[in-house]
């Protein structure tokens, strides 16, 4: 990281100088006034604010918790290990990434004086703009939805070492300069490059799974979904099982826990998303289209269609159409 930031998040706060002084707690008053200890976005925003951010405290065990909100984790520099929903431990190294949403369960082993971590405190509408920047649906931009935005009980997380790609470095660097420096566009101008950091994280995916052996599980379904992405037409299980080397009922129970469907459902959800894009966007005919997406059987495609989107394939081209003028 910039030398001139890490400047500007290392210095001793508060909270740590008591725990140096001898206290044997983190301050919990400052987090939540709750007697489940969730951390709470009112006590960390602004009125207004959808994202901020704040060091890590160090040097002590952080208990475990919740968050009403988003947290992105950024490894500045030095390491910081996580315990996720009680079981799974995350070693964040400089550069990685971890995004929690609000069903993960939290704690946080002690980091020592050069082990820098930023907390980025996100309401989960902060993503809405971030989102609608991937220009068109598909199954990894409803996979990352799912987790930043996810409000239920699923605890989702995907945890990114993305030391070696230098646009998502960048783009996390500027956030962090934005935030500390303020100014009257600071959540557009984070939406923004959130957007671009979603639109980066998709195109990467590939790499960051083979950069994460450790993670296998979110590995396999990450890798998947890009099959699906790319393979919608006639794309199968068996196929893509034996390219990742992984038996498909292994696979179609990795699905269906971390992306929420097995592979058939995310395969013809994938083909809407396709058949919506291209009525909206091309003068193809529907019949054009169910070939394009390789759907065989018509009326099962315009029942799935309605359920999806709420209306018939011509209803729904008019009304992109009057939306774009």
């Amino acid at each position: 990281m910039n030398e001139s930031l890490l400047a500007q998040l290392r210095p001793i706060t508060a909270e740590e100088q008591a725990i140096l002084d001898g206290s044997q707690r983190i301050q919990r008053e400052l987090y939540t006034s709750r007697r489940e200890f969730v951390v709470d976005s009112q006590k960390l925003l602004e009125k207004g604010q959808l994202i901020e951010i704040r060091p890590h405290t160090r040097f002590i065990h952080f208990p475990r918790h919740r968050h009403n909100y988003v947290e992105l984790v950024y490894m500045c520099s030095g390491t910081t290990r996580h315990i996720l929903n009680d079981t799974e431990t995350v070693t964040l190294e400089e550069g990685d990434l971890l995004f929690l949403n609000q069903g993960v369960y939290h704690e946080i082993l002690p980091a020592g004086r050069e082990d820098i971590a930023v907390n980025f405190i996100i309401l989960p509408e902060f993503f809405d703009r971030s989102i609608s920047m991937i220009e068109r649906e598909n199954v990894l931009r409803d996979f990352l939805l799912s987790t930043l935005s996810g409000t239920g009980t699923d605890a989702h997380y995907l945890y990114i070492p993305a030391k070696n790609l230098l646009p998502v470095q960048n783009l996390m660097e500027n956030m962090v300069w934005t935030l500390l420096h303020g100014g009257s566009n600071t959540n557009t101008l984070n939406q923004t490059t959130m957007g671009l950091l979603l639109l980066n994280l998709s195109q990467y995916a590939e790499a960051i799974s083979r950069d994460d052996p450790n993670q296998q599980e979110q590995n396999l379904v990450f890798l998947t979904l890009k099959y699906i992405d790319t393979h919608y037409k006639s794309g199968t299980l068996a196929e893509v099982s034996a390219q990742l080397g992984c038996p498909t009922y292994v696979l179609s129970r990795l699905l269906t826990k971390h992306a929420g469907g097995s592979f058939k459902d995310l395969l013809q959800q994938r083909k809407l998303q396709q058949a919506a894009y291209l009525l909206a966007n091309t003068p193809l005919t529907v019949e054009a289209i169910l070939d394009s997406i390789g759907y065989r059987n018509s009326s099962y495609f315009y029942r799935r269609f309605r359920e999806k989107y709420g209306c018939s394939p011509v209803d729904y081209r008019k009304r992109e159409t009057q939306n774009k003028f």
